[in-house]
This record gives structure tokens, sequence and C-alpha cells, in this order.
């Protein structure tokens, strides 16, 4: 779109290399953005880049490492220009009780999501300065209202929410705009997994009708495009979630409620286990 005001202008992706990272970063390049996309995934992230028109450069980075994250950064500035856009997408999950599950892989969460998220951002932030430019973090329903089976996840989530506001007060006055994405259930890969497992299936299924509701890939990349463009303070989608944010006192109660009439009729079924990280991108996180 040539009237695209990310034409000619250097974007990074994070977690590009699949879901909703894959998915943007197509349609950030059919406006006509230099791309960077960063994922730890190398085959599956040259496999993104390949299909797409344009300039795209893909490095394999670890977004829990610094000194990658630097050189990725360096790399991007000498080949693209200095970045205007940083979207923070990279991310994974696991579910289960909280109780069973494994320590290291309940840290990586939060060292992918959480940690992850505020080393990209301090990467990027002297190029984002020097641009005027604009950080977008992904988040989530979950940083609105925890569920159960899901506490590393719902942390991470959390966590990057309270990130985005300081970030957000800190560097206003440097012309840097801060945005927040908070994302519904998306049908992803990582969902779609998720699905196989009852602790997750159910978590899901017990939520209102509208929590519940997945929703394309595609709808969601569209409204993150635009939200790009506009410079989005913040951006809910689907858009009832800003009424959720909006009574976000009242949905810890609630939880609480339907988690004590449900959770002893699924432990009574079938034992509740982690399920280890979730998806393809959680997989390869896991053998890298």
């Amino acid at each position: 779109m040539a009237d695209s005001p990310l034409k000619d202008r250097t974007v990074v992706v994070t977690g590009a290399a699949r879901g909703i990272g894959a998915a943007l970063a197509h349609r950030l390049a059919r406006r006509g953005a230099r791309l960077a996309l960063l994922d730890h995934d190398e085959p599956a992230l040259r496999a993104t880049a390949a299909v797409l028109p344009g300039t795209t450069l893909a490095l394999r980075v670890d977004v829990t490492d610094r000194a990658a994250l630097d050189d990725a950064a360096e790399t991007i500035r000498g080949r693209l220009g200095p970045p205007s856009v940083v979207v923070a997408n990279a991310g994974i999950a696991e579910g289960g009780p909280f109780a069973r599950s494994d320590p290291g892989t309940w840290r990586r969460v939060i060292d992918v999501n959480l940690i992850g998220s505020a080393e990209t951002a301090r990467a990027f932030l002297p190029d984002l300065v020097r641009t005027a430019g604009y950080h977008l973090q992904i988040a989530s329903l979950a940083s609105i209202g925890a569920a159960p089976m899901m506490s590393a996840y719902c942390a991470s989530k959390s966590g990057v929410e309270a990130f985005t506001h300081t970030l957000r007060a800190e560097t206003a006055h440097h012309g840097v705009a801060v945005g927040i994405a908070y994302l519904g259930w998306t049908d992803t890969e990582l969902i779609r997994d998720a699905d196989r497992y009852p602790a997750v299936r159910e978590l899901r299924a017990h939520m209102p009708p509208p929590a519940r509701h997945v929703q394309t890939v595609e709808t969601v990349v569209a409204r993150l495009v635009h939200a790009v463009e506009q410079r989005r303070t913040a951006v809910y989608i689907p858009r009832w979630l800003r009424l959720a944010q909006l009574t976000r006192a009242a949905i810890p109660p609630l939880v609480l409620r339907a988690t004590r009439r449900n959770l002893p009729r699924l432990e009574s079924e079938t034992p509740l286990r982690p399920t280890g990280l979730l998806g393809p991108g959680g997989r390869s996180d896991a053998t890298s």
C-alpha cells in the first residue's frame, strides 16, 4: 500500500517464525516496510522470510539473550536502517497445575515472555528514540484476568502489561509511542495444541461464550497493522476486551467461583498434568 506510513520504514518483529508473528510480517511487507524478523527457530524463520515480498532480514535470536539482541540491533541498523517500529511478539506457554509444573519450564515462560520483552525494548530503544518510533507489546486477555492452569503465562502477561505502562511513561517525552495489544484466543498452532490437553481445553470451555471464542489470525493481524500505523496506545482484539479491562476487579472472584465448581470434577475424571511447552514453537524452544 503506497500510502501506508510504514512504507520504506524498518520494522522489527520478534517471534516471527510462525503464527501471529509470521502473519503480521506478511501484512507489514505488503505495506512496503523493510522487515527484520527475529526468532530462535531458524529453519521456520527462514521459510517465512523466503516468501515475503520486499526487503526482509531474518535473524536467529533468542530474546532472552541480551548480547544476541544487541548484535541483531547493530546488524539491522547497518543493513536496513534504524527501526521505526518494534513489535515484541515472542512468547511461549505451558498449561497445567502450578504445583506439578517443572520449575525450569515455568521459569522459561517467564523469561521469554517478560524478560525477553524487556530485553527487546532495551536493545532497540535507542533506535526508537532516534526515529521517534513506536513500540508495540503483544499482551493477552491473561494480562487482564488470570486463569487457573496457566500460572506462568498469566504472570508473564500481567508483567508485560505493567512494563509497557512504565515504558510509555518514561519515553513519551522522547517522542516514542508505546502501545499494548490485548489478544483473546487466536487460532494458532499453539492454541490448537493446547486443546489436546484437558487442563487447558476445559479452562476455555468454562469461560463465558465471548471469552472462549477463537478468532482467526487474519482478523488479529489486520487490527495489529492498523494499530501500528496509527501508533495506538492500546488495542483490544476482540473489541469487547475493553469492557473486561473496565471491570477487571470483578474477574478474580468469578474465576474462583467457577474453578471451585469445576476443578474437583476434572481432577476426579483424569489427572491434571503439565502440558510442557505448547505448539511447535514451544517444542523448538525446549530443544534449542
